[in-house]
């Protein structure tokens, strides 16, 4: 039996945790924490967001939480979801229930009170351990097990487990990325291969939404490298079917080396083809945020950055163009330099400056060329011709100079 200490689980110990737990415990009722906290406790990993299963039926739940001064959002109670707000602290409190009907995308639910069932119906044997208040670790499928193989395995039959909801494609290759070792498990990598069509009836923001956490994993390869294989990539990516993930390796080396932070958007960019059309397609395809969006396309616009660019010529593009194009341009340069052994002090010292890069400000505005007698459209084309020499200057030349240099 595994058992939790309050050093090794601390955030079980919160008082307003420990209170919701055991004021959801009365009276013949019992809850339990399910899934990620209790998962990522046995991984050695952080602990962000808190899940409560319970006996307690949904309208019970609610009646319990706010007899303790607690604020209870029926945010899911259709799916017996209740938000509890205790103190600034966010429990999300679930009825033990079966899904039934399940569509590939939506479930009809039973209530029940049968911890077994509740762990049946999840998907991968990690998410479904529990804990009570004392710290005492349940396991009904064999999660301790496969938590100690890191192995990512599906409850029950793979492709039963997918039928009811074919985000768990994406789920079972996200979850291999942040917890799995060695290849994936030969039952679920069959099943999502056989299955990949289905990925076609979720939304594309449900898609990229998981993807995007796949792509923020500490190292996404192994698990691109398999998706790739069972054509779940091309499924949901059919922009890097040609173009493959071979960079992706000296992009993950690289960011050890220099120090980058996992950047799902230039993760991204080292899978798909740098064509302006493509990454439109894709940022309407996926649903993308206007800011993701933009650093596509931008990225896309933007020509690779020379390795030998002296420290002025980088500002000034820095300058001209969108920044954080040019810096992805120069880090998936650096990363493929890198990989061939390439000068790692001169690559520091570019990526250094764009990380540093505050673009300067122009001393001029039309106001002052309006003063010296400049009118209409004059103003512009001579306020852009001044900046030009300005830039060129290493926007090094001041106002004085720049206001005699128009009088000349």
């Amino acid at each position: 039996m595994k058992q939790f200490s309050r050093r090794e689980a601390p955030w079980l110990f919160d008082s307003n945790l420990q209170a919701l737990l055991q004021g959801l415990s009365m009276a013949g009722e019992e809850a339990r924490v399910v899934g990620g906290a209790v998962r990522n406790t046995l991984f050695g990993l952080p602990v962000s967001d808190v899940d409560i299963a319970t006996t307690c039926l949904p309208q019970e739940t609610v009646d319990r939480v706010q007899a303790l001064g607690f604020t209870a959002v029926p945010t899911g109670i259709k799916h017996g979801t209740i938000t509890v707000v205790a103190k600034g602290h966010v429990f999300e409190v679930t009825t033990l229930r079966t899904d039934t009907l399940a569509d590939g995308r939506h479930a009809t639910v039973q209530f029940g009170r049968d911890w077994q069932d509740d762990a049946a119906r999840r998907d991968f044997t990690v998410n479904a351990l529990y804990a009570d208040a004392q710290g005492k670790v349940y396991d009904e499928v064999g999660g301790l097990q496969d938590i100690a193989g890191h192995t990512i395995r599906f409850i029950g039959e793979a492709e039963d487990r997918i039928r009811e909801d074919y985000l768990r494609i994406l789920r079972f290759y996200r979850f291999f990325a942040w917890y799995g070792e060695g290849r994936p498990d030969a039952q679920g990598l069959k099943a999502t291969a056989k299955l990949k069509a289905g990925l076609a009836r979720l939304s594309a923001e449900r898609i990229w939404a998981e993807l995007k956490k796949l792509l923020a994993a500490p190292d996404p390869a192994r698990a691109l490298l398999w998706m790739r294989q069972a054509g779940v990539l091309t499924a949901i990516l059919p922009e890097s079917e040609k173009w493959g993930i071979d960079a992706i390796p000296a992009l993950l080396a690289a960011e050890k080396v220099f120090d980058w932070p996992p950047d799902p958007l230039l993760r991204l960019q080292a899978i798909v083809p740098p064509t302006v059309k493509r990454m439109q397609e894709l940022g309407r395809r996926l649903k993308l945020s206007n800011t993701e969006k933009k650093r596509l396309v931008h990225w896309a616009q933007s020509k690779p950055v020379a390795l030998d660019s002296d420290a002025l010529s980088l500002r000034k593009r820095l300058y001209r163009e969108d920044p954080v194009a040019v810096r992805d341009r120069l880090r998936h340069g650096i990363a493929a330099e890198n990989a061939r052994g390439g000068d790692e002090k001169a690559a520091r010292s570019l990526d250094k400056l764009c990380r540093d890069w505050q673009s300067p400000s122009f001393p001029l505005t039309g106001k002052d060329i309006g003063a010296l007698g400049f009118q209409g459209v004059e103003i512009g084309v001579t306020l852009k011709k001044l900046e030009e020499l300005w830039v060129e200057s290493g926007f090094a030349m001041k106002k004085a100079a720049l206001l005699a240099k128009l009088k000349k």
